[in-house]
């Protein structure tokens, strides 16, 4: 007969197959690569179909905040079979760890679920135009100067300044913008002058001898600068309750360097769309727009960041507004399938088109491309060719609810693109606003 400690050790080499084998199984690995903590808005609930023949155990941490599978409020240890759907509605907004157990013993998934009250916000798709002032210069190059005496300076090259720098300082005073460094340059004179300047968000100083130019007889140091850009894009959100608004889901960056762009200040402005550039492949078409500025102002501009630009809307801004507040949807809860934007192509405003969610990617952190976005609406592939530049913000709508924003188009075919979640353009919002 064999012993107790023989029945231990076989029952051991049992389990441990058993593990092996389910970690190498496609199902396991799908399991895996579950975010480790979802956020779920109060009163809705989250499906989990594992398809995986297993009974676990499911231990929470906290009751009354989740039902699994429609059981008491308070119960927090739940036997379920991982073959069915697992359905998690939510109680009360707080936090509770699932941790899911194979017979009750082997862990197989921890996650917390993080319950939120539901956020409503007012759609966009609006076409807005943007005007964007720098803080200091931004070094778009540098140059040779050719001074009286017939010599070849290039004093920025010298000093080691790079295309992508930020002018911020000069002799220690705030630069304004490119006229203002001008004219500071050539009240020294020639002489040797101490720049303050931002490198990737790095504060470094330089010291640099500006050249008399034999031209024009100005001091210079030998640079392109650039403080202020312009441009169409479509309007995102806006919540009513703080006044913020998202709009772009992606950043402002300069033509020649790529750098984002700082903000000293900024508005954005009702645009008018005049014309359309067909998107091709190997070819980003173009919304072309006008925009004066002044009475035609709708906000200003705070933040210019990855995940969108973001500023707080004029109050006359309120009466421009058709669309009524739509509750959000999380990444959690987004399905591939159709889905619509709302976007302005031409002169009879915001209008609704169909698309496509072709593919979704779980993200556990902000990122921009969490969603593959196809246009599927004849009209809209008929006058635009697909997602072309200026569209970037138009809100994408699944359910009823507001998913989040197109981004950036697939440049082999413009009927592709990605879009940015809603929760981390309010992530950034939030974060961003608040410091």
């Amino acid at each position: 007969m064999w012993s107790k400690n023989t029945n231990k050790k076989i029952i051991g080499v049992i389990l441990s197959i058993i593990i092996v084998a389910l970690n190498f199984s496609p199902q396991i690995q799908g399991i895996s690569q579950i975010p480790s903590e979802i956020k779920v808005l109060e009163g809705n609930h989250h499906t989990f179909d594992f398809n995986l023949p297993l009974n676990v155990c499911i231990e929470s941490d906290k009751s009354g905040i989740i039902k699994i599978n429609d059981g008491p409020d308070e119960t927090k240890k739940v036997n379920c079979n991982l073959s069915k759907p697992l359905n998690l509605s939510t109680i009360s907004k707080g936090k509770v760890n699932l941790e899911f157990k194979i017979f009750g013993i082997i862990p197989l998934k921890r996650i917390t679920l993080n319950v939120i009250p539901e956020i409503k916000l007012v759609p966009g798709g609006q076409s807005i135009g943007v005007s964007l002032f720098t803080k200091g210069a931004l070094v778009v190059g540098v140059s040779d100067i050719q001074t009286e005496d017939g010599k070849i300076y290039n004093p920025a090259e010298q000093a080691g300044i790079l295309p992508g720098d930020v002018i911020e300082q000069v002799e220690e005073k705030d630069v304004k913008d490119a006229d203002h460094l001008s004219n500071i340059i050539n009240k020294k004179d020639g002489k040797p002058i101490n720049l303050g300047i931002n490198r990737e968000g790095k504060r470094i100083f330089v010291s640099i001898t500006p050249a008399k130019d034999a031209n024009d007889k100005q001091y210079r140091l030998g640079l392109w600068v650039r403080d202020s850009t312009m441009g169409v894009g479509t309007l995102t959100f806006y919540e009513p309750k703080s006044n913020i608004y998202g709009a772009l889901g992606h950043a402002i960056t300069d033509m020649d360097t790529g750098s984002i762009l700082s903000v000293q200040n900024g508005e954005i402005v009702n645009s008018q769309v005049i014309s359309i550039i067909q998107g091709e492949k190997g070819k980003p078409g173009e919304i072309k727009g006008v925009f004066s500025g002044g009475k035609d102002a709708i906000g200003d501009i705070k933040l210019n960041t990855i995940y969108g630009i973001y500023g707080s809307v004029y109050s006359k801004f309120y009466d421009q507004l058709d669309a009524k507040a739509l509750p959000i949807m999380l990444q959690s809860e987004v399905k591939e399938g159709p889905a619509k934007i709302l976007s302005t192509i031409d002169d009879t405003g915001v209008r609704e088109f169909d698309v496509e969610i072709i593919k979704t990617v779980k993200q556990d952190n902000q990122q921009s491309k969490g969603m593959v976005i196809k246009i599927v609406d004849q009209e809209l592939l008929k006058k635009t060719g697909g997602i072309v530049q200026g569209m970037s913000g138009s809100p994408i709508i699944q359910d009823n609810k507001i998913v989040g924003a197109i981004t950036h188009v697939f440049i082999n075919d413009p009927s592709k693109g990605y879009g940015i979640y809603i929760e981390w353009m309010l992530k950034e919002a939030e974060n961003k606003m608040a410091s």
